[in-house]
């Protein structure tokens, strides 16, 4: 799979989660008062309750940790785009955090737990702005 679907929808960006989708790096939130990290973004740390966040950009490398090899199109613009592969991402700097994407550049059969992968993005727009989605490839 070259990427989605030109017309595929797009997640909503908001305050809680623009950081992630518009700065095209692993930027995660971060709790400004304990400093603990959380992914996805969410309202209240999972930590100290706390509701005030910072952001911390982390290396674009991890290694997969769990991924499913897709192959029927649940919708019918995903048709051309199937077999692909749906990854779960340990991040190298922080591996209790998971990052989720598509795994291109690699024969289905060649995946496996454990492979090292790295970020890469892809900017998608639509009538309601730009977003980089990470996405992933061997390294």
């Amino acid at each position: 799979m070259a990427s989605m679907p030109e017309n595929w929808t797009l997640p909503g960006v908001t305050d809680l989660n623009r950081e992630w989708f518009e700065s095209g790096a692993l930027r995660v939130q971060t709790c400004a008062d304990c400093a603990a990290l959380q992914h996805p973004p969410e309202e209240i740390c999972h930590r100290c309750g706390a509701m005030r966040f910072t952001s911390t950009e982390l290396a674009p490398t991890g290694s997969i940790y769990s991924f499913t090899v897709v192959h029927y199109p649940v919708n019918k613009l995903l048709a051309d785009s199937v077999p692909y592969a749906v990854v779960l991402v340990a991040l190298d700097d922080h591996p209790d955090i998971r990052v989720l994407g598509n795994l291109f550049d690699i024969e289905m059969d060649d995946i496996r737990v454990g492979m090292p992968v790295h970020a890469l993005w892809q900017e998608r727009s639509d009538e309601f702005g730009t977003v980089h989605l990470p996405q992933w490839t061997p390294t």
